[in-house]
């Protein structure tokens, strides 16, 4: 089994540690990162079972799932033995319009 992180949830990734470097500082930061890292194990090795995007099964779409660390919203879709990543969403963030975003952009 795998975790793989998706270029556009890196991209997430990237942009949170950004923020927070400059809101927070680097400790901050590595605690979070670490709990996001954490969390993707557990999610991996069947510990953690997530709860489906509710924005997405109201259109129809159940197999994207989301758990949450203390300060993000982590968005996965399991195929076969992998857990694919494919958003890292700041609880603070606009989640909808991420998702919207993300769905018309391909």
């Amino acid at each position: 089994m795998a975790v793989i992180i998706l270029p556009d949830a890196q991209d997430d990734l990237l942009s949170l540690q950004e923020y927070m470097l400059d809101q927070w500082g680097e400790i901050e930061w590595l605690k979070a990162e670490d709990e996001i890292f954490e969390k993707l194990q557990h999610v991996d090795a069947g510990n953690y079972p997530g709860t489906a995007v509710k924005e997405l099964t109201t259109v129809g779409i159940f197999e994207f799932e989301y758990v949450f660390t203390s300060h993000h919203k982590l968005v996965y879709r399991r195929i076969s033995e992998n857990v694919y990543v494919y958003a890292i969403a700041a609880h603070k963030q606009d989640f909808s319009s991420l998702l919207m975003r993300r769905l018309l952009k391909r």
